[in-house]
């Protein structure tokens, strides 16, 4: 895309009929790609470390859920710059703070080693490159397309876990657990920080002279200010909302589900003598099957008058796949179940910011989706983990934690059906 200035150097003409909001997509695609393929791949390495090391469950589980805490923080901050500058300088740094914390990892030899290498360095840079940043960059260039935007931007979480997971299982088997951190330190390294320097420098299109969508530029009345910073809205009246806790909870648990299912799967499949490398793939197998899911929720969102009945299906579908690992005990009832929930799973990362911005508008989406990622990541998130591993250490198996999380994702499914578009605080509509 080539910038033409004609006349009034205040105006931008552009030259070519790509929108750069695409490119702003395809940017987070591929960071999101990185940045969540290496950090689902932690339930790999659990069991090479409880092996290596005897440390219970609970105690190395416990880093995934300091990891989630440290990233839903960093996510109320990062979701704040957001709002105020454009996202590459965030993203190069929270890109350089991960890859420092993995590489440090392999030097781990203690509890508290590792809850400071992966817990803390690794999921307070990862705010800086997770869906926080990436989507709500996303969300601020589309609006009547917003949905297909995430949720192509948000396939690269799948992508990502698809292609790294084997990766990582084939270095557990073959190599050492700590060359699995090395690896993803350099990919986190060089793609984060090159992609977002290249393509993450814009803040939203209104700045630059366009319009959302890529809509006709409409003429700035003369006499007005050049100034095209977007102007920064109370977070008080959100806070406040009884739908933005609604969206707290429901999400909250979903993800909590989530990752306690993404932190002791592969050991649960290895516990059936599953081999470890298949083990390992059925994660990706649901990388694979939320890369269609995320496209299919978003483009839903879209289409239906409420975006909040995508989001109850997903939960619905994530529902099934838990019944279906209750029942698992062969490779192929573990990868039917992981196709089931990955694609319900794949709702959660686009459905997130569509929701907010849907009922609170989308320049106040940065510091918004911060929060909420900060009380459905740091607890919901946070729990996940370690409440499965004190479930396993207590009862000698997963039973119960696959059981509490079926329950769970079906009471969020009736819960989101409660929540309301109009009245309150909506500023969807004088924002958008």
């Amino acid at each position: 895309m080539v910038l033409k200035i004609k006349g009034d150097p205040g105006k931008a003409d552009i030259e070519g009929k790509v929108f750069w909001g695409w490119f702003v997509v395809a940017g987070a695609f591929a960071i999101l790609s990185v940045s969540y393929g290496s950090k689902y791949c932690f339930g790999i390495f659990v069991k090479p470390m409880f092996t290596e090391f005897q440390w219970p469950m609970s105690a190395i589980s416990l880093a995934a859920s300091i990891n989630l805490f440290m990233y839903a923080a960093g996510g109320v901050l990062s979701g704040w710059l957001l709002d105020r500058m454009a996202p590459k300088w965030i993203m190069t740094i929270g890109s350089l703070i991960t890859a420092g914390g993995f590489v440090l990892t392999t030097f781990a030899s203690t509890p508290i080693q590792l809850y400071l290498t992966y817990g803390v360095l690794c999921g307070l840079g990862a705010s800086g490159i997770g869906v926080v940043v990436a989507n709500s960059s996303v969300g601020k260039w589309f609006v009547r397309k917003r949905g297909v935007a995430v949720g192509i931007a948000s396939m690269g979480i799948g992508l990502g876990t698809m292609l790294l997971t084997p990766l990582a299982g084939y270095i557990v088997k073959y190599y050492d657990w700590r060359n699995g951190f090395i690896t993803f330190g350099v990919l986190v390294f060089v793609i984060g920080v090159g992609l977002s320097q290249i393509l993450m420098g814009k803040t939203n299109p209104e700045a630059y002279g366009l319009q959302p969508d890529g809509d006709a530029r409409r003429e700035k009345p003369t006499g007005l200010s050049t100034d095209h910073r977007v102007p920064v809205v109370s977070l008080m009246p959100v806070l406040i909302d009884r739908r933005f806790w609604i969206l707290v909870v429901c999400f909250s648990m979903a993800i909590m589900a989530e990752m306690m299912a993404f932190v002791h799967q592969v050991t649960y499949a290895v516990g059936y003598g599953i081999d470890k490398i298949a083990a390992a793939s059925s994660v990706g197998a649901i990388g694979i099957a939320s890369i269609f899911g995320r496209f299919f929720f978003g483009w839903l969102s879209d289409r239906l008058n409420d975006p909040k009945y995508a989001a109850c299906l997903g939960f619905i579908v994530m529902a099934v796949g838990m019944f279906i690992l209750m029942k698992t005990t062969t490779v192929t009832q573990l990868f039917v179940y992981a196709l089931f929930f990955g694609f319900g799973y794949g709702s959660l990362a686009p459905m997130m910011p569509i929701l907010l911005a849907d009922r609170f508008g989308r320049y106040v989406l940065g510091a918004v989706y911060g929060w909420l990622t900060f009380f459905a990541v740091g607890f919901g998130g946070a729990c996940g983990p370690i409440l499965g591993g004190l479930i396993y250490d207590t009862s000698g198996s997963y039973a119960g934690a696959w059981l509490l999380n079926l329950v769970i994702l079906l009471l969020v499914a009736m819960l989101i059906l409660t929540l309301r578009r109009g009245g309150g605080t909506n500023q969807s509509g004088s924002l958008d």
